[in-house]
């Protein structure tokens, strides 16, 4: 439930990046069309963020939470000074994880 109510911030940017898809690329040709095929790619990834984020942020916590580690400054630093170097098979599968979800919003066709 939201104070906010229907349209959801979701269904708002759907609409954009559907009216763009398909009334404005239609008509548009050369840098226009160039420029809305980019803003279809940027409300697709805030549509998939707002999807997957919340739970993306959640996960990545309780993985720096297996390290001890409170944040991701805390994490690069001790990256950075050799403090998980005796743990290094667990540093990558964290970052490989959240490389994963970073694309999962960025670009899930990489992840292929």
């Amino acid at each position: 439930m939201s104070v906010h109510g229907s349209p959801t911030s979701a269904e708002l940017i759907e609409s954009v990046r559907e009216w763009i898809e398909r009334d404005v690329m239609s008509s548009t040709e050369g840098r226009l069309r160039f420029h809305s095929r980019v803003a279809i790619n940027v409300l697709a990834m805030v549509e998939r963020e707002l999807a997957m984020g919340e739970q993306h942020d959640v996960d990545h916590a309780a993985r720096l939470a297996t390290l001890d580690m409170a944040d991701d400054a805390e994490f690069a630093a001790a990256i950075r000074n050799g403090q998980l170097d005796d743990r290094l098979d667990e540093v990558r599968a964290i970052l490989r994880v959240d490389v994963d979800a970073k694309l999962a919003v960025a670009n899930p066709k990489y992840l292929a």
